[in-house]
């Protein structure tokens, strides 16, 4: 518990590839939501992106897109902390530490290791890509946090973390808190478009895969209203996996404008097809993202806004960072540095 009386929240997205309505719909829109009851915490985690190549001037690119994003969401600097990963070195050095902890069995063991290693040459995977479950340990350590949104492809990441300060504090003593999961309970998945069985992912190579949060209208349109349906006409929600695809617009669909599944189904009943549904989705969320999209390209146009919080939002991380990080190194032994006068 913070000084305020607030838990403390963090979370991050990789600048990697561009983030889509599933990235607003299933996780910002829950960080702008709960800011105002945590002591929140949301960076840009440009290390977690390099354990796999990035060209370094995208990379560069695409950190302070998402940055702007987070702002253009209504993610409000007075109000939480928003920040770059690499900006504060403390991140690098505590996933250090606890990879000298963490054992080798714990890390093999991760599922999103053994995915993305099995897609790659054996001499062409990283010793990064093994390790990234401690940073993103030494991301949630750092700042004491005692809650952490995640999806389901991050909780075995989180159950490392906990099972990694658990294990510190055993030989250490009691030095790290122990974070629990925050399931946010109106965050919808948002599968992809052209292979609605699989979650929408920003790393698609696939032109009509997802909708990116800076998309214009027409091609927004173009892509949802070539999103893989059925050769069916009913429109409602279904378990079926032949209707995949219906099911996932009308998720999104249903997450932009409300009501339960009964009453969007309700406001499809005189549809005359998926065409009509395709159409009712689009507009939605073309009328979702060009707010957001207006209030991106001001701050992208007001010469040092975004660094100003950046920096700003790095400097108040790193003083919680270096507290932690320099009762870790007590701990564990390390000789304090002092200051040369």
């Amino acid at each position: 518990m913070t000084e305020n009386g607030k838990k403390r929240v963090l979370s991050g997205i990789q600048p990697s590839g561009s983030l889509t309505i599933g990235n607003y719909l299933g996780a910002l829109r829950q960080w702008v939501a709960v800011q105002d009851d945590y002591d929140s915490f949301f960076c840009v985690v440009d290390l977690h992106a390099i354990t796999v190549p990035q060209d370094p001037e995208t990379l560069r690119q695409k950190t302070r897109e998402v940055a702007a994003l987070y702002l253009a969401v209504g993610i409000d600097p007075e109000r939480a902390t928003i920040f770059i990963q690499s900006h504060v070195p403390a991140h690098s050095e505590l996933a250090w530490l606890l990879t000298c902890l963490a054992p080798l069995g714990w890390l093999n063991r991760m599922t999103q290791f053994k995915d993305k290693s099995a897609k790659m040459k054996q001499d062409s995977i990283g010793a990064g890509l093994l390790n990234y479950p401690t940073l993103m340990a030494a991301d949630i350590l750092l700042y004491q946090a005692e809650a952490v949104p995640v999806g389901d492809d991050q909780r075995q990441h989180l159950e490392f973390t906990r099972d990694l300060a658990q294990r510190f504090n055993h030989l250490y003593g009691e030095t790290f808190t122990i974070p629990e999961a925050m399931i946010p309970p109106a965050g919808a998945r948002v599968m992809g478009l052209d292979e609605p069985t699989k979650k929408m992912s920003k790393s698609e190579d696939s032109e009509y895969h997802a909708v990116y949060l800076l998309d214009p209208p027409a091609r927004i349109r173009k892509k949802i209203m070539r999103a893989v349906t059925d050769s069916g006409r009913e429109i409602c929600f279904s378990d079926d996996p032949e209707k995949a695809g219906v099911n996932n617009l009308l998720t999104i669909y249903q997450a932009i404008n409300g009501g339960t599944r009964e009453e969007v189904e309700t406001a499809f009943a005189a549809a005359r097809g998926y065409g009509d549904l395709k159409k009712a989705v689009a507009e939605s969320v073309v009328g979702l993202l060009e707010p957001l999209q207006e209030r991106y390209n001001e701050i992208m146009a007001e010469e040092g806004y975004l660094d100003d919080i950046l920096a700003h939002g790095a400097a108040r991380a790193a003083a919680i960072a270096n507290a932690t990080l320099a009762e870790v190194r007590d701990r564990m032994g390390l000789l304090a540095p002092r200051s040369h006068s």
